[in-house]
């Protein structure tokens, strides 16, 4: 084989072999590992079993708007999707929210499961009312008060990690059965911000709030056993049980003592409540 015979040989297989289309071909799509890094955390599956089981405990529905802040491959997301919920995965690395995309249309969730690429500490959360998480307890408790700001009775759930030890305890803790890693769902409601003075009729209900445990006083009563769960509110005084719901700057329920109830109503700061 000549010179000239040569040089066109290696011309042609340059040219076979960088054209576009084969190029496609010749690359194998992209697939994550677990274990691999990512920008805050490393990226490893959430058992499909788990999934299901924190789709569960948040109780989603259509109605709901579920976001996952690193979203990984999508798996949260397209789960809640699947459910009729509108979701929204927020995904640092680019490779990964095109896997998401891909597997999101493969299930025929794509008009309902979005994904982007973004700081999950810088996304805009407020829209939600259901988080789906798998995150470490350090980046838990750097978006702590993104979660606590959200309305009162989102649900935050995430796969085995929670706040720390210091931290917001669960409302709710359920294993995944026949599980063999990563088996603990755990629950908060994000709860009412209550702190503070509340004028009743004929005295003042004054409450000191740590997440969804309450302590306090009413009059020269101590207020026992106090619990929100979202919006809704109860506390022991004396033989007394109060049981109602906070909307913004007024509560309102109902006071048993015995067999015996009434209705009851506070309101944050004001010099007088109305039965």
């Amino acid at each position: 084989m000549n010179t000239t015979t040569r040089l066109s040989l290696m011309l042609y297989l340059v040219f076979v072999f960088t054209r576009p289309g084969l190029a496609q071909q010749n690359t194998k799509p992209f697939e994550p590992v677990s274990g691999q890094a990512g920008k805050d955390v490393v990226w490893v599956p959430t058992p499909e079993q788990t999934v299901e089981k924190m789709l569960d405990v948040a109780k989603v529905t259509p109605q709901d708007f579920v976001i996952d802040l690193g979203s990984g491959d999508g798996r949260n997301i397209i789960g809640a999707a699947k459910r009729g919920a509108r979701a929204l995965g927020v995904e640092y690395e680019q490779n990964m929210v095109d896997l998401a995309k891909r597997r999101a249309a493969d299930a025929g969730v794509a008009d309902k499961a979005q994904f982007v690429q973004g700081d999950m500490y810088e996304a805009d959360i407020s829209r939600a009312s259901v988080m789906l998480l798998f995150l470490l307890p350090q980046n838990m408790t750097m978006l702590l008060q993104k979660f606590r700001a959200l309305k009162p009775g989102s649900r935050i759930v995430s796969n085995t990690f929670g706040f720390g030890d210091e931290g917001w305890e669960p409302d709710q803790t359920e294993a995944v059965e026949n599980c063999q890693t990563w088996c603990n769902v755990l629950l908060w409601i994000v709860p009412a911000e209550v702190s503070g003075s509340w004028q009743l009729p004929d005295s003042v209900l004054t409450l000191t709030q740590k997440f969804q445990n309450l302590s306090g006083t009413l009059g020269d009563a101590t207020v026992s056993d106090g619990k929100l769960r979202g919006d809704e509110i109860t506390f022991i005084v004396n033989n007394a049980r109060y049981t109602g719901r906070v909307n913004g700057n007024v509560m309102e329920g109902t006071v048993t003592i015995g067999d015996r109830a009434q209705s009851w109503r506070a309101v944050r700061g004001a010099n007088r409540g109305i039965n």
